[in-house]
């Protein structure tokens, strides 16, 4: 086994190779850009190399300052983690021809199968199922609309080179081609430094499945069986889960040896992962290959009890594999929710900044379900625009996919984040609809289910009295709290009932009694008492955690205007707690009218100005393109939503805005 191993990666994926790496008692070594020296990875590490300047291309992509990196350190061994260049057959060569194993397949299965064009022409000469395509580079945008026109719409526009939701889009018409096929092009050449590009039929309703492959140098291959994430936002994966909820015994025996097959043809000889598309009906074909750990490997080693970490570091050192086939079995069920730094109510855009509070739920045994985060930040880090947005993939097993979903909830509940936009409530609603917990989903399932864009969820019953009760209950601290302050000031006696509004409920008169630590609040109008026990808050702070009436629940809140802002998972209300006049006085105020930003095109999102396509005095129709901004590796092309003519530019291509900056104004 190696002594000591570099890992050529950053973020989550790098402290997760740390702690395994720790475990077996192998010293690591990580490389750093500027933009992570402060980094957790750089904390953890035995021995950290700077390798330069933010941007992946002159630092984490940089394979000659990798190589250098570690013969000065003398690591025996380069771990690549995923993404930059995990999939670069070329680096996995050139490391073998400098005499440093490359922790990961060999060469030539990455040449083979990490090549999305490639890989689908081999397999077809395997006998393997594929979807309806053209397997073939595309010239230009005239070469990419006839051959679109051939395969017929929707088709999905590919980078050759692609992974990680980057460089696809799906296009349903011409002109949707024509203004895609670029656009894909743009990223997939900023992303991966690879601009080849293919087209294929994008199935409808289809599910996404993969199947995890582990091999060795001694010619055996396993399969860990099939992860689903058919959960999906602009091709990212959001939700993964192990087992699929879709699988037979029988389907899942036949895309396993169909994985196994494909990955015994190449050789391969570490940990992959073999993508399928499939349908409602089970049947099944294959996407692609990634050669390399994925990003949801967590979940397969939920179900299965093993280290994929450890197992590709057994596979590279030479060890033969020390299980077979009927030795693995699936044990229980697994979720993974990628906590992302993006705000779900603007569109999931990106969202820079820093964590200026991070606590996540607890890790472990939590009675019917286990928690387990895996996170390459801490408070007060930043989250930058040069990388991905992922803040930390946060999993929880249980016995059945009821006790896992469920469980994902509660551990929701318990992540509080601040300081940046982060999608835990749209995943706490996710988790909370009948249609996900049927596990009837596609990959459509968040264009079918939020057709219109995240905003929230109404509360239900139960979080209505949630709201209820910890509002009566902060209330009652803090009035208590200055009444001692002003000497008795504030009035001589408690007030005990009150009038509670919830967003746009109507009113509830409460009585409240403090019972011990508890409290009981009284809902006069409806003939019943909620109580409120196991109470953890204290003034200023933002979390709220509780049980009602024996549930256990946990809440953020904040202070407001005449009460506080509550958040429960995907439910978010301003609570009024008011005498009964008062309340009484706030049915006669009028509604505030919204700002008019009609005439207004702004930057949905921090970012860099790619360009811009329009100048002073240009007549711009509804639906044209305005600019295109680029962040995290993503561009976003921003259309008019109306027409009229431009009076004011307020941005430049190169130039770098926040979010909300007026990019163009019309007359």
């Amino acid at each position: 086994m190696f002594s000591k191993i570099l890992i050529a990666n950053r973020g989550e994926i790098a402290v997760r190779i740390i702690k395994t790496c720790r475990r077996m008692g192998i010293k690591t070594v990580v490389v750093y850009s500027e933009a992570d020296a402060d980094s957790l990875a750089v904390e953890m590490a035995d021995e950290t190399v700077f390798i330069g300047p933010p941007p992946a291309n002159q630092s984490y992509l940089d394979a000659d300052k990798i190589i250098a990196a570690c013969k000065a350190t003398g690591a025996e061994a380069v771990h690549p983690g995923f993404g930059f260049l995990s999939e670069k057959a070329e680096f996995a060569q050139r490391c073998k021809d400098e005499g440093i194993v490359f922790i990961g397949p060999n060469a030539h299965a990455i040449s083979a199968m990490g090549d999305k064009i490639e890989s689908k022409k081999f397999a077809e000469r395997a006998g393997v199922s594929c979807v309806p395509g053209h397997i073939g580079e595309i010239d230009d945008v005239a070469h990419a609309v006839k051959i679109s026109e051939e395969i017929g719409y929707p088709v999905m526009i590919k980078a050759s080179a692609g992974g990680g939701g980057k460089g696809i889009r799906v296009a349903y018409t011409r002109a949707e081609v024509e203004e895609g096929f670029p656009a894909v092009r743009a990223e997939a050449k900023g992303a991966f430094g690879d601009d080849r590009i293919f087209i294929e039929k994008f199935i409808t309703s289809p599910r996404h499945i993969e199947i995890q492959v582990l091999g060795d140098k001694h010619g055996h291959v396993v399969h860990l069986f099939e992860r689903e994430c058919s959960i999906q936002r602009r091709n990212q994966k959001v939700i993964e889960e192990a087992p699929s909820p879709l699988l037979d015994p029988e389907t899942r025996s036949a895309m396993g040896a169909q994985a196994v097959a494909l990955a015994q043809a190449v050789n391969y000889d570490s940990a992959g992962t073999v993508e399928f598309v499939a349908g409602q009906d089970k049947s099944f074909y294959f996407l692609e290959m990634n050669t390399r750990l994925q990003v949801e490997h967590p979940v397969t080693e939920l179900i299965t009890g093993l280290d994929l970490v450890e197992q590709m570091l057994r596979s590279a050192a030479g060890e033969a594999m020390a299980f077979t086939q009927d030795d693995l079995k699936i044990k229980g069920w697994a979720v993974e929710s990628r906590i992302y730094a993006e705000d779900p109510y603007r569109g999931f855009l990106p969202s820079i900044g820093r964590l200026v509070r991070y606590d996540p739920p607890a890790e472990g045994e939590r009675g019917a379900y286990a928690v387990r985060n895996d996170a390459g930040v801490r408070e007060g880090d930043e989250i930058s625009m040069f990388y991905d947005p992922m803040i930390s993939k946060l999993c929880t097993w249980g016995q059945t996919r009821a006790e896992a979903v469920a469980g994902m909830g509660r551990a929701l509940e318990d992540f509080h984040i601040e300081g940046l936009g982060h999608n835990v409530p749209f995943l706490a609603a996710v988790m909370d609809q009948e249609r996900f917990k049927s596990g009837k989903i596609s990959t459509a399932y968040i264009k079918e289910e939020f057709p219109d864009g995240f905003h929230g969820t109404e509360p239900t019953p139960f979080q209505a009295d949630v709201m209820t009760a910890v509002a009566s209950h902060m209330h009652k601290t803090l009035a208590s709290r200055a009444r001692k302050i002003g000497n008795g000031l504030a009035g001589p006696l408690a007030r005990t009932e009150w009038t509670v509004v919830v967003g746009e409920a109507a009113p509830r008169h409460v009585r409240l009694t403090a019972n011990g630590t508890e409290l009981d609040v009284a809902l006069l109008d409806e003939d019943r008492t909620l109580a409120l026990e196991a109470i953890d808050w204290r003034p200023g702070k933002a979390v709220f955690k509780g049980a009602l009436d024996g549930q256990a629940f946990t809440v953020e809140v904040h202070p407001a205007a005449e009460g506080f802002v509550i958040r429960h998972r995907a439910a978010k209300a301003r609570v009024l707690v008011l005498t009964p006049l008062s309340a009484e006085l706030h049915q006669r105020l009028p509604k505030r009218e919204p700002a008019d930003t009609s005439k207004l095109i702004v930057s949905p999102m921090p970012g860099l100005v790619v360009s811009l396509h329009v100048e002073l005095g240009q007549e711009v129709q509804a639906g044209e393109t305005v600019a295109i901004i680029e962040a995290m590796k993503m561009q976003n092309i921003i259309k008019a939503e109306r027409t009229g003519v431009v009076k004011m530019v307020g941005a430049k291509a190169g130039d770098s805005v926040a979010a909300d900056e007026v990019l163009v104004e019309f007359s």
